[in-house]
């Protein structure tokens, strides 16, 4: 398998309550960063590394999600066409995306990120697998992150990041007075997982059962892996912002309005 075709499981059926009512008709990672969906701020990390083939494991509102790329070309263009012909559509530019290969999976409107990957990898040719998270977003170097796990020969590999401050920090002099605010400063010490893993398709047979929607890929799976010795981290130093709540989607709205989104490798 060359390197580029590896498919890249993307979670994206979660309810996203923690963004309210956002997420009543469009799922969160339909939810616009810019003009796009934050779906695709995601695919296209990996599409600047040369990795195309998608496979996005849907679940809520996913006929969402399969109705934004049946009609992707007609939504991301310029175009003519004759209304008595609906057939007969000129594009007026070329699809930048145009080499990428996106497979639509329905994985269960509850199930568990586990179930997802397992019922995801059904449908998937031998070899390693990408995963990762539709609502995460750094700029990680997705050919040395494959590089890194081919060479420890282990069967997972996840990032590590240093996960965002919750709050901003307030700096405080002896008088009570605030000397600075910090939004959202990244924590000093500690590292979670950041979504952009690798996993042989061996890890995913072995430690997630199939036919039980209630799986966490982040327990049970991660868990074993690392009690076996099997699972390794890629560090990521640099900038990575998830968005689980209106607050964070609307800080990475404005980094993409300034200019100053740290993820766009592109």
């Amino acid at each position: 398998m060359d390197d580029h075709s590896i498919p890249i499981v993307i979670l994206c059926g979660g309810r996203g309550t923690r963004m309210g009512e956002a997420t009543q008709l469009l799922p969160k990672p339909l939810q616009p960063i810019g003009n796009r969906p934050m779906l695709w701020h995601v695919m296209k990390i990996y599409g600047s590394h040369g990795f195309v083939n998608f496979v996005l494991a849907t679940g809520w509102l996913g006929e969402e999600i399969k109705r934004y790329f049946l009609h992707y070309h007609a939504l991301t263009s310029d175009f003519t066409i004759e209304l008595g012909k609906p057939n007969r559509i000129e594009y007026l530019s070329s699809l930048e995306e145009g080499n990428w290969r996106v497979t639509c999976v329905d994985t269960g409107i509850d199930a568990m990120t586990g179930a997802r990957v397992r019922r995801a990898s059904e449908h998937l040719p031998e070899g390693p697998i990408m995963v990762t998270y539709g609502d995460g977003l750094g700029p990680v170097d997705i050919s040395k992150l494959l590089a890194f796990h081919r060479n420890h020969g282990k069967l997972a590999t996840v990032t590590s990041v240093r996960p965002p401050g919750r709050f901003g920090e307030l700096i405080i002099d002896q008088d009570g007075m605030i000397t600075e605010f910090a939004e959202k400063p990244q924590t000093s010490a500690g590292t979670i997982n950041g979504g952009f893993m690798v996993f042989e398709r061996e890890a995913i047979l072995r430690y997630i059962a199939a036919g039980d929607e209630s799986i966490m890929l982040e327990r049970g799976p991660m868990n074993d892996l690392a009690r076996d010795g099997q699972l390794m981290a890629f560090e990521h130093e640099g900038f990575f912002q998830p968005m689980d709540t209106l607050r964070e989607h609307q800080l990475l709205e404005e980094l993409w309005k300034t200019g100053s989104a740290p993820w766009k490798t592109w």
